[in-house]
């Protein structure tokens, strides 16, 4: 019989030097045990299951979050990232009507002036004598111009809409509190009914609209612009 250690699962003595018993296979060479982690590394990303010598696994995850923040301050630091990251700003926020400080045209025909375009009412009108004429709203504080909203022709009846000239054609021109402007061209419907511009325009102090092509056009007659609205992210 072997005269050794017993095992420590089945009692039986085995020569020394043997790593597993020869009744049972057992272990006769007990692992020893792990020591417990400190608190810190049990918090990620300093927790890991299988210890490192060199830490070059912690040293890997903070080089990629450091990349990674990089990157993301790059991006919003260039134009194109600055404007992707306002227009999801714009989707995701909510959206206000803001009212212009002061309206002003450069043309108007009588009984139709320019306050009547941002009065609300639907049923009066900024009347344009001609194309070229423009309409120009101005705003206390800069904000942030997420769309406008326009209302052609005299009224929202049918009838009463193609009896005057209306807009179908214009130029919005929004100027910026630093002095940049920015232009777009519009073709709106003929027909009743608001019409949503989006423009998603930071720092905007004036917003101009200049009359181009007009519907129904006859002699004497003024152009019809019902109402336009401006409305900012809240």
């Amino acid at each position: 019989m072997p005269d050794g250690p017993p095992c420590p699962a089945c009692g039986t003595p085995n020569l020394p030097g043997r790593r597993f018993c020869r009744r049972c296979a057992a272990p006769l060479r007990p692992k020893e045990a792990t020591a417990p982690l400190p608190w810190w590394r049990t918090v990620w990303p300093f927790h890991r299951r299988v210890r490192v010598r060199s830490g070059r696994a912690l040293r890997r995850i903070l080089l990629i979050l450091a990349v990674v923040g990089l990157l993301f301050v790059g991006f919003l630091f260039l134009p194109a990232g600055r404007v992707l990251f306002e227009d999801v700003r714009d989707k995701l926020g909510g959206t206000a009507e803001i009212s212009p400080a002061g309206v002003t045209a450069s043309a108007e025909a009588a009984g139709h002036p320019a306050g009547a375009a941002t009065d609300g009412l639907t049923n009066k009108y900024w009347g344009a004598p001609a194309l070229g004429a423009s309409l120009t709203c101005t705003f206390d504080t800069p904000f942030r111009l997420v769309g406008v909203v326009l209302h052609t022709g005299a009224s929202t009846e049918p009838e009463e809409f193609r009896r005057e000239p209306r807009p179908v054609r214009a130029d919005l021109v929004v100027e910026t509190a630093d002095g940049t402007v920015h232009e777009k061209q519009l073709t709106l419907n003929d027909k009743p009914g608001e019409q949503t511009v989006r423009t998603g325009i930071s720092d905007v102090v004036s917003v101009r609209l200049v009359l181009r092509d007009a519907a129904g056009r006859s002699e004497g007659r003024p152009i019809a612009l019902g109402e336009i609205e401006f409305f900012k992210r809240t």
